[in-house]
């Protein structure tokens, strides 16, 4: 009993900081200022006829349309975009023995995964709106992606290597210790180029060019979503709500059995 309320302590503990997270973001949302592409190019030619080129720095979120003359050709399933993430999963059967409580010996099939590659990349593309363009860097931001590709493919036992598109691998003989692979899931995201985002970032003139990245301070957060601001907003609310009612129920639940796990061992 105790050992459990432990457990559920440390997983409050985790919730404490996943649910911190989404109310920094939510946070993050609120506080950034609304603008445009034209607005921000005035406040920064405004910035640089005073003080110099170099100085904008705004906390903005921006809606717009993502354009890229050169797009990325995603690894998998080779669609343009401007970010994928993907990751290809070796599901394998072995046998694993156990000792029941009275010294039987039980052998039995278990099915498990791992991770034999993943995989993301990005390059900086164009954000479009009704006054004009600018250029956003992703890195570091958190993008929210669409699923192109989640497929399974079995065991090909006469192969030396697995393809999937542009993807190719090397593969051993076979895995050993009772295990045997019954194939490879392959799964793939992607921001799509020509999709209308929401940008909450950093604005600067780095260069004498307007760029939209991620911002210095930790506290504010980079996001690069598919959803309007209100419908971000809403879903980066529940969440954090839910959280800190999982993180509670945790805590309070968890130092419950702990404690009745502590006197009755008494």
């Amino acid at each position: 009993m105790a050992i459990f309320g432990g457990i559920l302590i440390v997983v409050g503990i985790i919730l404490f900081f996943v649910q911190k997270n989404y109310s920094s973001k939510l946070q993050s949302i609120r506080l950034a200022t609304s603008s445009n592409v034209a607005d921000l190019q005035r406040i920064a030619h405004e910035i640089a006829g005073e003080i110099g080129s170099g100085n904008l720095r705004e906390y903005v979120k921006v809606s717009g349309i993502i354009r890229c003359d050169r797009p990325l050709i995603s690894e998998l399933k080779q669609e343009p975009c401007v970010y994928y993430t993907m990751r290809v999963v070796r599901e394998y059967e072995e046998q694993q023995t156990t000792i029941d409580s009275e010294g039987k010996t039980r052998t039995e099939t278990r099915r498990n995964s791992e991770t034999v590659s993943s995989n993301s990349q990005s390059i900086p593309f164009t954000l479009q709106d009704n006054s004009g363009e600018l250029v956003v860097n992703p890195d570091g931001g958190s993008i929210e992606t669409v699923q192109i590709l989640n497929e399974f493919r079995p065991e090909n036992s006469s192969g030396s290597s697995i393809s999937f598109g542009g993807f190719s691998m090397a593969i051993g003989a076979g895995m050993g210790g009772g295990r045997r692979t019954i194939g490879y899931r392959y799964t793939e995201s992607i921001l799509p180029c020509d999709r209308e985002v929401l940008i909450i970032g950093t604005a600067a003139d780095d260069g004498g060019q307007v760029t939209l990245r991620k911002p210095i301070q930790t506290d504010k957060k980079f996001v690069i979503s598919l959803k309007s601001e209100e419908e971000l907003a809403k879903s980066t609310a529940n969440a954090a709500k839910g959280f800190l009612y999982g993180e509670i129920a945790c805590f309070a639940i968890g130092a419950i059995l702990l404690i009745l796990g502590l006197v009755l061992k008494k």
